[in-house]
């Protein structure tokens, strides 16, 4: 009974079926699994007139997260490597906020996005990951490394609609309110801009669930060269399932562009951003390119950062520009899978 691949109802349907059990022991064992870290079924208050069951449940469950094998630091921010059952290894990585932490997960090991800034994108895809290894990632870092998390980006290894329905399922399983209670405001996904999973997503309607998608270029020649993935998802037919997408009044698109000295940062890009953001709600980050082997162009400087942010801004784009952290550990974006 693998637990970290059960949503609550899943649980108790299993225990029902297993034992003729119901909610009542189902919610106890989840919530001191999501929420304790806790393995010792016997000693669970609601177990303790059934200790013949919880001995035998205890038999059964399976948690196998996978195993922090290594983490790296700087400052507050912490990257951590998790060996999986079968040896490959993916990498996380923990974001100190004000007020809260976000955790950036992965999806896949590997990815077969192909992007040239990206060191994820290099590897290839390995394989997909389970529901217990993303739902681990989350487990190890509240229960190993001791930390609180609020927010959820899937931002890390992989892109997350080649893994549809297993991150679907991670994520209904990381909103319930007795395991780790995250709501879909605090959880976003992004994506490199694969329009099959805009639309299927959009047919969910997981309300509050938030958006994010990589541009990271105003034309679909400089897009293409930087993502693969353009040429089957041209920035036209990604703009037209944007448009499709049900948003609420409220809500936006998070658009994620990657900063790059002389191949995307003129003030002509920056003006045909702006024209294919409109009348999209839109919230742009903008992020400085982190080094990445292979790849032969450079970062910004901060004055170039803050001359193309400006344009933006006074054509009515709301920018967030992200200045670079965790480079030193190669914890930044992009950066991921050079221990893997």
């Amino acid at each position: 009974m693998k637990i970290l691949e059960l949503t609550l109802d899943g649980l108790t349907g299993l225990l029902k079926k297993g034992f003729g059990k119901g909610l009542f022991h189902a919610s106890a064992l989840y919530r001191e699994v999501y929420q304790r870290g806790n393995r010792d079924i016997a000693g669970i208050p609601e177990f303790k007139a059934s200790q013949t069951f919880a001995k035998t449940l205890e038999k059964q469950l399976i948690i196998e997260p996978g195993q922090v094998v290594d983490a790296f630091r700087e400052n507050d921010l912490i990257k951590f490597i998790t060996q999986l059952s079968d040896g490959l290894k993916i990498e996380s990585v923990l974001i100190p906020m004000t007020g809260r932490n976000t955790l950036c997960l992965s999806s896949q090991v590997g990815c077969r996005m192909g992007c040239r800034f990206c060191e994820t994108g290099r590897m290839g895809l390995k394989r997909n990951l389970f529901v217990s290894e993303i739902i681990g990632q989350i487990f190890n870092a509240r229960f190993v490394l001791k930390e609180k998390i609020k927010n959820i980006v899937f931002m890390g290894m992989g892109e997350p609609f080649d893994n549809f329905d297993t991150v679907m399922e991670s994520i209904r399983i990381m909103n319930e309110q007795k395991g780790f209670d995250i709501a879909l405001r605090h959880i976003t996904v992004s994506t490199t801009g694969l329009t099959g999973g805009i639309e299927a997503l959009g047919r969910l309607k997981m309300k509050g669930l938030r958006l994010a998608v990589s541009v990271n270029a105003p034309d679909d020649k400089t897009r293409s060269f930087l993502m693969p993935v353009n040429h089957a998802h041209s920035l036209q037919a990604l703009k037209a399932a944007l448009e499709a997408f049900p948003l609420t009044r409220r809500e936006c698109f998070l658009f994620e562009y990657i900063l790059i000295k002389g191949l995307n940062d003129s003030g002509s890009d920056a003006i045909k951003l702006a024209e294919y953001i409109y009348p999209l709600p839109v919230r742009l980050n903008l992020i400085p390119l982190n080094p990445v082997k292979g790849f032969n162009y450079e970062s910004p400087s901060d004055d170039d950062m803050l001359r193309f942010s400006e344009i933006l801004t006074s054509q009515g784009v709301f920018v967030v520009k992200r200045w670079s952290r965790g480079r030193s550990v190669a914890a930044g974006c992009g950066q991921l899978g050079l221990t893997c």
